[in-house]
């Protein structure tokens, strides 16, 4: 069994309440009620102070800016450096979308491990320690991994990290290089996952996406804290995010609510649109059909990283995506390919195939008129190109190779007029 030590003084996490039945819950490495199996979600204390926008801008620039809206009381203690991604404007993809502006939210760059999935892992090796767990661990479909392996090896704490057999090389030596114990089974996500919340219960691990889901699920919202401070204390009129399990959606529609709430910044909410590759949609087809229960599906895409074929918040999804104004779209692996090399060569961001299928929904989107010429879209990307080559690397033109003469450079030039 896991040996636990005295947890910080200076961190106490919120207690939790059933998202289904409202049952509370104290402070525990628990996500789900044991009430009604329903999901757990964190519950503020309505008196805490908030801060005012010039409090929030002359702190640090990481997501603990915005703790006050994180599910702690006290002063985080690790990953103190994790957040504060670029928001990049993109004329000329706003062009192709038909909208008045366009912007990349990158978080192919986060720190430490170049995804998104780092701002979770934050706030769930906080809760960890809070709890005094000395290990972490995961199910994965490989950014979760890197970002617990490479935040549990700052921290001094030991991880476990669980994958699916078939991901992709580039993952799997990210998530190795941080000295993590590394597990691949036999199967897909979900079946990953199922042994994620036995190894949870039996060895009392802090398993970052099972029973500390409701702690590492508010990470999440720090993105759309971001975009809003980025464009000046207002709200976007739309965002396009890509959906494994769901939460990401949810959570940025939380966020931006959250802000609204507080007086912080101006414009409606915006409308939420989700993208999922073709084979593996199960959450689109909930939106496009407004089914009332998720039919799993088993994945066949490259998109591996947000491969889940029976995701855990898609009902929820489907919600937050309806009641924003918002809508869904599944596309080819061939499209987020393509997509990959457009963002690539219009705004100069290489993003991994998750990202892809990003871009490429946001096309599909405009084409069916999802957007109107005064729309001001968000193009959510949350992992690095670098990490998913084999995607692109087949349809990338060959480099010739050239004796070191001007006179070969000079016919490759006039070979590129003709």
């Amino acid at each position: 069994m896991t040996t636990t030590t005295a947890p910080p003084a200076a961190l106490r996490p919120w207690p939790q309440v059933c998202r289904a039945c409202g049952a509370l819950h104290d402070p525990a490495p628990i996500a789900v009620c044991e009430q009604c199996l329903g999901p757990l979600d964190p519950v503020f204390d309505a008196a805490r102070v908030l801060p005012t926008r010039d409090a929030i801008a002359a702190r640090p620039w990481s997501l603990w800016r915005y703790r006050e809206w994180l599910p702690f009381d006290g002063d985080p203690v690790l990953s103190l450096d994790t957040g504060g991604t670029p928001l990049v404007e993109a004329p000329r993809l706003a062009a192709r979308l038909g909208v008045a502006r366009a912007w990349v939210k990158n978080d192919a760059v986060s720190h430490p491990s170049l995804s998104f999935k780092d701002r979770v892992v934050a706030t769930a090796i906080n809760a960890a320690a809070a709890f005094g767990l000395d290990t972490i661990g995961c199910a994965s479909t490989g950014n979760l991994a890197n970002a617990v392996a490479a935040q549990a090896a700052r921290a001094g704490l030991k991880s476990w990290i669980f994958i699916p057999e078939d991901l992709e090389v580039a993952k799997i030596v990210g998530t190795a290089v941080y000295g993590a114990r590394l597990v691949r089974v036999r199967g897909h996500y979900d079946d990953v996952n199922r042994l994620c919340a036995q190894v949870a219960d039996l060895f009392g691990w802090g398993i970052v996406n099972v029973n500390l889901r409701g702690y590492y699920g508010e990470g999440s919202k720090t993105l759309a804290f971001e975009i809003a401070e980025q464009l000046g204390w207002r709200l976007p009129t739309a965002v396009v995010a890509p959906m494994a399990g769901g939460s990401l959606v949810t959570k940025l529609r939380k966020g931006f609510k959250e802000f609204s709430a507080a007086g912080l910044v101006s414009g409606g909410a915006p409308r939420i649109f989700g993208a999922q590759a073709a084979g593996c949609a199960p959450i689109v087809r909930l939106v496009r059909e407004n089914a009332d229960a998720i039919t799993p599906v088993v994945p066949q895409t490259i998109a591996r990283s947000i491969a889940i074929g029976n995701p855990a918040d898609g009902l929820f999804a489907k919600r937050a995506i309806l009641e924003s104004g918002g809508w869904a779209a599944a596309v080819s692996d061939a499209e987020l390919v393509g997509a990959i090399r457009l963002l690539a060569e219009e705004a100069g961001i290489f993003t991994e195939t998750a990202g892809g299928v990003t871009v490429a929904a946001a096309l599909a989107l405009a084409a069916e008129g999802r957007f109107s010429p005064d729309d001001e879209v968000v193009l959510c990307i949350t992992g690095n190109g670098l990490k998913t080559i084999d995607a692109v690397s087949p349809v990338l033109r060959q480099a010739p190779l050239i004796a070191p003469r001007v006179a070969e450079v000079r016919a490759l030039v006039k070979g590129e007029r003709s």
